[in-house]
């Protein structure tokens, strides 16, 4: 078998020139990405971009002007049934009975589930770590252990694609770490994960692959590593005088920002008079350079005045290239 058919065959969703029209105007303009099976791939757009319409579409909550979805080999539009039959969704927050145990709501979703029977279920509950406390009454169950009850649900059709939307929200960074290991458990065994999170941080330490989306429109798509890499990175200066610098770099043609830290934890400065005051103005910024550049910098700053304490280069992140992408708009 090719490379191109080896390729297809692992492909476990195929979105292809995905458009919605709603109120006369277009939402969707074209969305086009594949999940592999046993990856996890991150879907990340900033408000208003398409993204909870997008996926409420591959879930067939809502139905496409133009395009197509395809779920292992299966036409949405045309094998429904089918292609649903190979996914498993949490468009929102899982929607439990509270007064029922965990296992007792499994027991009533698994009727909807053409073979979900009670090896199934047991099967789903040890994959998400509930054991222990299947058997309570799910109101006692805390955020992150509702969290697994749907994701354990979502498994009773054995699903070989798993959609999951904004899955972290609401949970602490325990809860959020458990969660990131049980995803790529289950990519381990071969299912293919779509995520969407307005956690770029979370993505970047969970995702294998990812797609950034903008005003309905797939705006680039790769792996962590290479998309991070397509950003500019640059240096963290920390100085005494910070707007001073701004400026200086400003007029010499170099882009520079506030930085988000401190650069080597930014050194106290202590005095009066002039250097108390430029004490008040000390931090940090974000210098775009390339390294070789560094000295050149340094010796700018030096020459008005400006006092340079420290310098660390800074890896150029996935949000760097998604602020960049999208015009630094909020993510969603």
């Amino acid at each position: 078998m090719g490379e191109r058919q080896e390729a297809d065959r692992d492909v476990v969703l195929s979105v292809r020139n995905l458009k919605k029209k709603a109120g006369g105007r277009w939402i969707i303009r074209g969305i086009s990405f594949d999940v592999r099976a046993g990856e996890i791939f991150g879907f990340l757009g900033p408000n208003g971009s398409g993204k909870t319409t997008t996926i409420r579409m591959l879930a067939d909550l809502v139905r496409p002007t133009e395009g197509s979805v395809t779920i292992c080999s299966h036409d949405l539009a045309k094998e429904r049934n089918k292609a649903l039959a190979r996914a498993g969704f949490i468009v929102e927050n899982p929607e439990m009975y509270p007064f029922m145990s965990g296992r007792e709501n499994l027991r009533h979703f698994a009727r909807m589930s053409p073979g979900a029977d009670e090896r199934r279920i047991g099967e789903a509950v040890a994959l998400v770590g509930l054991e222990r406390r299947i058997d309570d009454k799910v109101k006692t169950y805390s955020l992150g252990m509702r969290q697994r009850l749907g994701i354990a649900q979502a498994l009773l059709s054995d699903p070989r694609l798993l959609v999951l939307d904004e899955p972290t929200n609401g949970l602490d960074p325990q809860g959020i770490r458990e969660l990131r290991r049980l995803l790529r458990q289950l990519a381990d065994r071969g299912i293919g994960l779509l995520v969407s999170s307005h956690l770029l941080s979370e993505i970047e330490l969970m995702c294998d692959r990812v797609a950034i989306i903008d005003r309905g429109e797939t705006i680039a798509v790769g792996s962590v590593r290479e998309l991070a890499g397509r950003a500019a990175g640059g240096v963290l200066v920390a100085v005494d005088d910070a707007p001073a610098a701004a400026r200086v770099l400003r007029e010499a043609g170099v882009a520079a920002e506030r930085g988000d830290r401190t650069a080597a934890e930014e050194p106290a400065i202590s005095g009066d008079g002039a250097d108390a005051g430029k004490g008040a103005a000390r931090g940090t910024l974000l210098v775009r350079v390339r390294e070789d550049g560094v000295p050149d910098v340094v010796r700018l700053l030096s020459s008005r005045g400006i006092g340079v304490y420290a310098v660390e280069r800074r890896r150029a992140t996935l949000e760097d290239l998604f602020l960049a992408l999208t015009g630094g708009g909020p993510v969603a």
